[in-house]
């Protein structure tokens, strides 16, 4: 894995943009009939997911860098709660990822159809506002450049 703290955050929003476009293709697919079209992009929008998460535990147990909202003052609620919407709808996302995965591989289409549908605006909103703070804290701010030169500085 790359040493270079400044990569993770980039490449993590990265993967939550390709998690979404994928997820909208599926959804194009299923409603033109694709079906097997729509799996393959619903399972590597999952598998972006997967990625996403996996690298950014590595970021932040390995460089244990806490990157704190440091913009305007009157951005500073609506970060809050735009972050606070986003850590726990992400919590829940997976674990209905995995759900509704497995109901649509099992052939359980009323339940898969039920779920998928309750399911992806929460999917596509954890992954915008994913991107979203990422361009907050990273672009539209200092708060990175704060964190990451009081502690690599």
């Amino acid at each position: 894995m790359p040493q270079d703290p400044t990569l993770y955050p980039l490449a993590n929003a990265c993967l939550n943009a390709l998690s979404a476009v994928l997820l909208v293709i599926g959804i194009l697919f299923i409603r033109r009939g694709n079906e097997a079209a729509h799996k393959k992009m619903m399972v590597s929008a999952f598998l972006c997911s997967v990625v996403f998460l996996c690298s950014y535990l590595y970021y932040h147990i390995s460089f244990e860098i806490l990157v704190s909202y440091a913009g305007p003052a009157w951005g500073r609620t609506p970060y809050l709660i735009l972050l606070g919407s986003h850590t726990v709808l992400a919590a829940i996302v997976p674990v209905l990822a995995i759900i509704v995965i497995r109901a649509g591989f099992k052939d359980s289409r009323e339940f898969h159809r039920r779920w998928a549908k309750r399911l992806f605006p929460m999917w596509m909103y954890v992954s915008i506002t994913g991107v979203s703070i990422y361009f907050i804290l990273y672009v539209l701010t200092d708060s990175a450049t704060i964190a990451l030169s009081s502690q690599y500085g």
